[in-house]
């Protein structure tokens, strides 16, 4: 039987935003605010799969493997925010943590969303950044039918990359391809079909556990600090000494002296001898 779009939870219309046109701003704002609780539920329910694919991610990244986030629309946009903070934030290479979007980086500031109905495509995407059993690929995809995105993970499937389905609507169509699947069932969102409310806040959560819980296992982060960070402004520079003085228990005067002494590499300044 053929899915139907109508049948996807992320498409239903929601009883507690009816009449959304006729509501002051203040109801409105109370209304969105209430609506989050929906999203920490989702994520509490989900937990176990979460688990699951986060253990495999950050076992990919310790053993030299990389990250892959793909996604249309809203979600392929999520995908490369992430993969973009991992740099500057702990220091690592590009390549380690990627986010690929169906149309391109065009996509990433222009809505290219018929570009989603290339499976093609998104076989083809992650063939060509030689995707290999050491990788994690994650499929993010609210209503779990985007067919860019079902292609990518067939294709990652075959190369031997662990997968990973993040989707929304509990009712997805099946897919053999996925290795391991993480549903946050947010529910019918205020505005109908507008995935990037619930939805994407629920799914930026979940790559934000990913991709940190990642860089903690592998040891980019001292007790809840990130040592890897790239002190490159102003605001960055005075974090980094702050860390310095914290870990190795000295001065922020002596903190600056060794920072500077090593290139601003926090870690090494941690860890530099008097």
């Amino acid at each position: 039987m053929a899915f139907s779009y109508a049948s996807a939870t992320t498409e239903g219309r929601n009883p507690r935003s009816r009449h959304l046109d006729r509501k002051d701003v203040a109801s409105l704002v109370s209304l969105f605010v209430s609506e989050e609780r929906y999203v920490e539920r989702a994520l509490r329910q989900a937990q176990p799969a979460l688990t699951r694919a986060a253990g495999k991610i950050a076992a990919a990244i310790q053993g030299g493997g990389r990250l892959f986030y793909v996604g249309a629309g809203t979600s392929g946009r999520l995908g490369i925010l992430d993969a973009s903070e991992m740099p500057p934030t702990f220091n690592v290479p590009p390549t380690l943590v990627q986010g690929i979007i169906a149309g391109g980086l065009e996509a990433v500031f222009a809505a290219k969303e018929g570009a989603e109905d290339d499976a093609g495509a998104g076989a083809e995407a992650i063939r060509s950044r030689g995707v290999t059993k050491q990788d994690v690929v994650v499929g993010i995809t609210a209503s779990g039918t985007a067919p860019f995105v079902r292609g990518a993970l067939e294709a990652a499937s075959k190369s031997g990359a662990h997968t990973v389905f993040l989707v929304c609507n509990p009712k997805y169509p099946p897919l053999k391809a996925a290795k391991s699947v993480v549903v946050l069932e947010t529910g019918p969102e205020l505005i109908t079909g507008s995935t990037r409310l619930k939805a994407g806040t629920a799914t930026k959560l979940a790559l934000n556990l990913f991709s940190s819980i990642a860089m903690i296992r592998s040891g980019r982060v001292r007790d809840n600090l990130m040592v890897n960070v790239r002190p490159t402004n102003v605001k960055l520079k005075d974090r980094a000494k702050r860390l310095v003085a914290t870990l190795a228990e000295v001065t922020e005067e002596e903190a600056l002296r060794r920072l500077e002494k090593t290139g601003w590499d926090v870690a090494k300044a941690v860890d530099l001898k008097r």
